[in-house]
């Protein structure tokens, strides 16, 4: 089955000679359980075409389907809901709220997609101890180093056990160690057969996939399988977390 799929979609900013196709006529299918990695430079459309795929933008045209759902035509409220329940997100500058501890913040997403406070406050503990902050729990981000908070991030994308986490360049302010850190995280969630979209420009984050794309000017101009693929350096994880639960 594909999570998501896309077709002819565009997405135009501006007006007259202005005017620039950020994302130009794209199709693409992402199959339940594929790591998809998507590199490209800077302002080629890679993060627009994650938010069109997340419904963060609507496209100018095409379509896009999350579970063989069109999401595109869905009105804000429905689209919400949506978000809230199926996609989980992971950005680059984490996004946490700050008056929030980290439990605070992963339990969040639970609450506002109208799990009870105990049930929210079970899978956030879980989900933490899965991802080696349980003892940070009580932390407020700022309180946090940036790899810590990225784990965070992730592991508030995973609160509704979504049917696809996007993350638009995850380890673009993270230092060596701490992209280790989220890398190995990646690879877990590849192995527990998590679908998953990242926007990136490390190669190290592209090595987790089992698909590259590259883009260029709003356009697909490669897609390489990457079978057997692993993280450079990250050889036998092992079990680092799992994810089910």
């Amino acid at each position: 089955m594909n999570v998501l799929q896309a077709r002819g979609l565009v997405k135009t900013h501006g007006q007259g000679q202005s005017r620039v196709r950020a994302v130009d006529e794209i199709d693409l299918d992402v199959p339940q359980g594929q790591t998809l990695a998507v590199m490209g430079p800077s302002g080629c459309g890679k993060s627009t075409l994650l938010h069109l795929l997340g419904g963060l933008e609507r496209p100018s045209d095409g379509e896009v389907r999350l579970a063989g759902r069109r999401i595109d035509t869905l009105s804000e409220r429905a689209l919400a809901r949506l978000r809230r329940r199926s996609v989980g997100f992971i950005f680059q500058a984490f996004h946490l709220v700050e008056e929030l501890s980290a439990a605070e913040n992963v339990e969040l997403p639970a609450l506002l997609a109208g799990r009870s406070r105990r049930q929210a406050k079970r899978r956030a503990g879980l989900l933490l101890e899965r991802v080696g902050l349980a003892e940070r729990a009580g932390h407020l981000p700022s309180q946090l180093s940036g790899g810590q908070r990225q784990r965070v991030a992730v592991a508030r994308a995973l609160a509704n056990d979504p049917l696809v986490v996007l993350a638009d360049e995850p380890t673009g302010n993270l230092d060596t160690a701490a992209t280790l850190e989220v890398l190995r995280i990646f690879q877990e969630l590849r192995s527990a057969g998590q679908t998953l979209l990242i926007v990136t420009h490390d190669e190290r984050v592209a090595a987790t996939a089992d698909r590259l794309i590259s883009m260029r000017d709003g356009m697909f101009v490669d897609d390489t399988r990457l079978a057997g693929s692993h993280p450079h350096g990250l050889g036998g994880l092992g079990g680092l977390i799992g994810l089910e639960g």
